[in-house]
């Protein structure tokens, strides 16, 4: 696991002040571009599908999908995306959360969704964790399981795992990268 972290590690650009003054944004574009790279990645996220007996993959918009759909085909599972409110069309499910400034919702499509469904979560990086705790809640009001949630990088400076943790119940919070 080691080969693969840094080799992930090595893919991903640091880009100061964007999107702001005093941000480093990591962007995962390189690493998307390198076909090794990505297939290291979608194969350890495939892995922890299988691992935690997930039955579905849901990728949250938007790098979510990037990173969530060649989880669900490399695993032999079915893709759901989480969107945006309103990108969705029919009958939906939603969730609002909390920002930092402000606040947004999110959406599953009802149907996509049963009682009989365990879920992985993916996305590329857990920040404060406000996306994917109304991820949790969304999942669990559609009546599914949640059997985990995965991604590529933890900034584990914005303490997103302390607010996730008491939300998954118990399920695996897995990233790949901690920075």
């Amino acid at each position: 696991m080691t080969e693969i972290r840094e080799l992930l590690l090595r893919r991903i650009r640091d880009v100061a002040d964007h999107p702001e003054p005093g941000v480093m944004f990591k962007d995962i574009t390189p690493l998307l571009a390198d076909p090794a790279a990505f297939t290291a990645l979608t194969d350890a996220l495939a892995e922890i599908a299988e691992r935690t007996g997930a039955t579905k993959v849901v990728g949250l918009e938007a790098r979510g999908f990037i990173l969530g759909a060649p989880v669900a085909v490399r695993a032999g599972l079915g893709f759901i995306p989480v969107r945006k409110a309103g990108k969705l069309p029919g009958a939906t499910l939603a969730q609002a959360y909390d920002l930092e400034y402000g606040s947004a919702e999110i959406e599953v499509h009802a149907e996509d969704l049963t009682a009989g469904d365990r879920v992985l979560i993916v996305d590329d990086v857990l920040a404060t964790g406000g996306t994917a705790e109304a991820s949790v809640q969304l999942i669990r009001r559609a009546g599914a399981e949640v059997a985990g949630l995965a991604v590529l990088m933890e900034l584990g400076f914005l303490s997103g795992r302390a607010r996730l943790e008491p939300a998954l119940n118990g399920a695996p919070l897995e990233a790949l990268l901690t920075v």
